[in-house]
């Protein structure tokens, strides 16, 4: 329903103008096209925007023909661009065009095929090619990402190729965010101020505020009006939670809650929402916890406790999982009794119901959530600022084992957690970090590139 992490990728091939013989080029065109369109329709959600319609050849060559293809992939709205080398290729359109874009660009080439010996000329020199084009792009600014002159059918060239859609699925849903904010932060909660307007002036992150009248009036419809729609909802949950212990009246009022803020996301074309929590026990006599997870499961994440840089670190890693699996926002809580390397993942209820452990029993008890997380490896996050300087904390970790405690929680195992912790604390960052199942650390590292002036702060 939400989470839209579509790419549309400006795919022009490139050519030498003066070569020894094209027809080689043209071949490589030809099988690299098929792989191409293959690879992308095995990753998903690719629309592939072609240059077939320039020239006889479909290769970008000439100078003069940059501003018609620029031209071209704006107006089809391009969010990346990737400009595969057919031979040498011409380093001076794709400095040209990769500056004109101004988006996520990816460099490859095919390995070259043996010399035909007898002093003939070499066929194609693209590995020659590449070095030349990517210091035209460095000349003129613009950031790429480049996968390793490899064969086409090596599982080297796919995988760089899906590595680069996710992290330009980061880089296009960080500079068009836009974040719903329910209500202000709890006073004491000094730790999630963030900057309105330099989110907006630098990254283009647009907050929407939503106040108190708003979404409880949008509530309130929703249980007057869309009863049916509530009884759906609610018969979904039964199916994956034990709610024996909420009475009918609050299960009610989570469904109506959902709903509300489902309503109230299209409306104003939201990527992600912060909230603060305590409202909706005096308004509702509910704690939205679980509706919280519940939400994110559908592809809306909510950040707890008014944390909207929360919700962009949440963003972060779904758009690097581009939808496969949903994040959870947690607090760093407790070190591990018994593992030095460990700390506890934790909330008081609004993990998604996906995440949880197989063969538990996931339950509610005051509307909050009650399950451990599954295991595995796990991505963590947390995008901050402090003084106007952004940076991003990321770090790869696995759930392990440890004691059983009330809420949502995971415990995980990291290298060195002391390097962590006093790295977190030492800041600017706070308690909070967005996490989600699968190693995404690299995708994050080359999303940076496409991000603006943040400083990566990996482990």
């Amino acid at each position: 329903m939400f989470g839209d992490y579509k790419i549309v990728l400006g795919y022009a091939p490139t050519r030498r103008d003066r070569f020894f013989d094209n027809k080689y080029a043209l071949a490589n065109k030809t099988s690299i096209d098929a792989r191409v369109k293959d690879i992308a329709s095995k990753i998903g959600n690719i629309e592939i925007v072609d240059i077939d319609w320039l020239n006889e050849d479909g290769m970008l060559v000439e100078t003069e023909d940059v501003a018609k293809v620029a031209r071209h992939f704006k107006n089809a709205g391009v969010d990346a661009l990737f400009m595969p080398h057919m031979n040498f290729g011409q380093e001076l359109v794709v400095g040209e065009l990769g500056k004109a874009i101004g988006k996520p660009f990816l460099l490859w080439g095919p390995r070259d095929p043996e010399p035909p010996g007898d002093f003939g000329p070499r066929q194609t020199d693209v590995s020659c090619g590449l070095f030349v084009s990517g210091k035209a792009l460095s000349r003129y600014g613009v950031p790429f990402t480049y996968i390793e002159n490899c064969w086409l059918d090596s599982p080297i060239f796919e995988k760089g190729f899906e590595d680069f859609i996710r992290a330009a699925t980061v880089a296009k849903k960080f500079k068009k965010l836009r974040l719903g904010q329910i209500c202000l932060r709890t006073r004491q909660f000094t730790s999630v101020i963030f900057n309105e307007s330099e989110l907006l002036e630098r990254f283009g992150i647009e907050i929407i505020p939503i106040n108190s009248t708003e979404f409880t009036a949008k509530i309130n419809d929703v249980l007057s009006n869309k009863k049916a729609e509530i009884s759906d909802l609610i018969r979904d949950i039964n199916c994956s939670v034990n709610t024996s212990a909420i009475d009918d009246e609050k299960l009610q009022n989570i469904g109506a809650l959902e709903l509300g803020l489902m309503e109230l996301a299209k409306f104003y074309n939201l990527d992600a929402m912060s909230a603060e929590c305590a409202v909706f026990d005096k308004d509702f006599g509910i704690f939205p916890c679980f509706a919280w997870g519940d939400l994110t499961d559908r592809g809306l994440p909510v950040a707890c406790e008014a944390d909207v840089l929360g919700s962009v670190s949440s963003i972060l890693l779904t758009a690097a999982a581009r939808g496969e699996t949903p994040n959870f926002l947690a607090d760093l809580t407790i070190r591990h009794p018994r593992n030095e390397n460990s700390e506890l993942l934790w909330h008081c209820g609004p993990f998604p119901k996906s995440l949880a452990k197989p063969g538990s029993n996931p339950s509610l008890q005051l509307c909050r959530g009650m399950w451990e997380l599954k295991g595995g490896d796990i991505t963590v996050a947390r995008f901050d600022s402090i003084g106007g300087k952004y940076s991003i904390f990321a770090g790869e970790a696995k759930g392990t084992d440890g004691p059983s405690t009330y809420g949502n929680y995971l415990w995980m195992e990291v290298d060195n957690w002391a390097k962590w912790e006093r790295k977190l604390v030492e800041g600017p960052y706070v308690h909070h970090v967005a996490a989600i199942h699968g190693k995404y650390l690299h995708i994050l590292d080359e999303a940076c590139k496409y991000m603006g002036e943040i400083r990566k702060d990996f482990v």
